[in-house]
C-alpha cells in the first residue's frame, strides 16, 4: 500500500494519494500536500475551507461534489483554483483528508 512520510509520520493513501483513513488527518498532513501544491503560506481562508470540507464529510458522509465546493466552503471557484492549484478535488478535498470527490478526474 502505498505511504507518504512527513515529520517521522507515515500516511496511508490510496494510488492518487488521497488520505485512507481521515481520522488520521492533521497538521503534518496539511503541511505535507501543501508541499506537494506548491502552497507557500497556508492563510485563514485555507483553513476555514479545509475545516467546512471536513464538517461537511462528517455531516454526510462523503465529500462534496466538485460542483458544490462554493456552496459548502463559501468561497468563488476561481479563488479555490487560486487556493488549491490542482482544484478543489485534488488539492482542497485530498489537503482536507477526505476522499476524491464524485466527478473528480
Amino acid at each position: 500500500m502505498p505511504s507518504k512520510e512527513k515529520n517521522g509520520k507515515t500516511y496511508e493513501v490510496d494510488d492518487e494519494g488521497f488520505l485512507l483513513d481521515s481520522d488520521a488527518w492533521d497538521e503534518d498532513w496539511v503541511a505535507l500536500i501543501a508541499d506537494e501544491e506548491e502552497i507557500e503560506e497556508m492563510t485563514d481562508d485555507h483553513w476555514t475551507a479545509l475545516r467546512k470540507l471536513r464538517a461537511h464529510q462528517a455531516e454526510r458522509g462523503l465529500p462534496p461534489r466538485v460542483r458544490d465546493m462554493t456552496l459548502v466552503t463559501g468561497f468563488k471557484m476561481k479563488y479555490i483554483y487560486e487556493m488549491f492549484p490542482s482544484g478543489p478535488g485534488k488539492g482542497a478535498c485530498k489537503m482536507a483528508g477526505l476522499p476524491k470527490p464524485e466527478g473528480c478526474a
